[in-house]
């Protein structure tokens, strides 16, 4: 059960919830990604009574998404929503207003890092489509413009040197590995069910060049529930983000973790999203003044995915659980996996 705090007990973060009717308008008919999903999370927020900010964004620029993303593919996808839309691959469908709802969800995630340089302590850009499949020139996994990494590139331009970019998706968030697989200024970190879609992600996929140890895959055995999940955060992400040492932190907040969820295999309760998302908050709050933004990517049953929502905020608040890791044998052997390959770049792991 959740520990809730009374402000006299802590201080309560100011938490923005980031989002746009547009993002409604990119239809996907009877896909798992549609847009029930954005209805039933603004449904539950409205019944928490969470002390919440609602931010409208602004559409990224052209600028902004070039990035990331080349010409080329943006003018695609642009292209085929003007005609009426279509399919990017097998799972990723537009429609007509798809690219601009696109465009408005890279906005959220760079309104998120913007506001968290200004009035508020974090936010969470309740975005669609997802992002972080997305790859520089094609779209795929229901994603397309990778919007976390749009706003890593946008909060570097704001000043924010480092970037920590935390992804619990179920699935591996590929396009934001390959965006940033050698770049030693962002440190990414998934934690996804393995083996699963898109199959990328093993634990000696570490980046390349100058990047070399500033990516950092845990891949985890389906059937993961919070002892596992709770593991993996303290003993893997906590210690090398805290070495690492961010000037911001992101979150590609795939929320297809949960037990209940039919396109993932994990045993993530809804109390577990709380005591993960608390690991995070602790980390921005250690390392750069709390300043925190999630961006939402998967999550597909509509009552798991509201209520993990809520979780994730009211952890961002600041209010606790009292879950602690446990022992879970599978992923511990996962885990030292990935200690095996980080040691070399990383003190704390030595």
């Amino acid at each position: 059960m959740f520990l809730h705090m009374s402000p006299r007990d802590i201080h309560m973060a100011q938490t923005g919830v980031i989002y746009h009717p547009i993002y409604m308008k990119h239809y996907t008919n009877d896909h798992p990604e549609r847009k029930e999903r954005l209805a039933a999370i603004l449904e539950k927020i409205e019944s928490s009574n969470l002390d919440l900010e609602f931010i409208t964004p602004k559409p990224a620029t052209l600028d902004q998404v070039e990035t990331i993303h080349t010409r080329g593919y943006i003018e695609q996808v642009k292209t085929m929503c003007e005609k009426g839309g279509g399919y990017l691959d097998l799972d990723t469908v537009v429609s007509k207003e798809s690219y601009n709802a696109a465009l408005m969800a890279a906005g959220g995630v760079i309104t998120g890092v913007d506001e968290v340089l200004g009035d508020v302590d974090n936010a969470f850009a309740l975005v669609r489509p997802p992002g972080h499949h997305a790859l520089p020139n094609r779209g795929m996994g229901f994603c397309i413009f990778n919007n976390v990494a749009i706003g890593a590139k946008h909060a570097q331009k704001r000043g924010l040197g480092k970037v920590l970019i935390v992804d619990w998706d179920v699935h591996h968030g590929n396009g934001t590995n390959a965006m940033f697989y050698a770049d030693p200024s962002v440190l990414y970190f998934s934690v996804h069910q393995s083996p699963h879609y898109p199959g990328s992600g093993r634990a000696k996929e570490v980046g390349m060049e100058e990047g070399e140890g500033f990516t950092v895959n845990v891949p985890i055995p389906r059937g993961t529930g919070n002892s596992g999940y709770l593991m993996v955060f303290e003993e893997i992400l906590k210690p090398i983000a805290l070495e690492f040492d961010p000037d911001i932190v992101l979150v590609s907040a795939g929320q297809d973790i949960h037990q209940r969820d039919p396109l993932g295999g994990m045993e993530v309760s809804t109390e577990g999203f709380m005591a993960i998302a608390e690991v995070v908050k602790k980390i921005a709050d250690t390392c750069c003044d709390g300043r925190l933004v999630a961006s939402l990517e998967g999550g597909y049953n509509l009552a798991a995915l509201s209520d993990s929502v809520i979780a994730v905020l009211r952890a961002f608040k600041g209010e606790t659980t009292e879950m602690a890791a446990g022992e879970d044998p599978r992923t511990s052997e996962r885990i030292e996996e990935v200690k095996a390959a980080h040691r070399p770049y990383w003190n704390c792991l030595k």
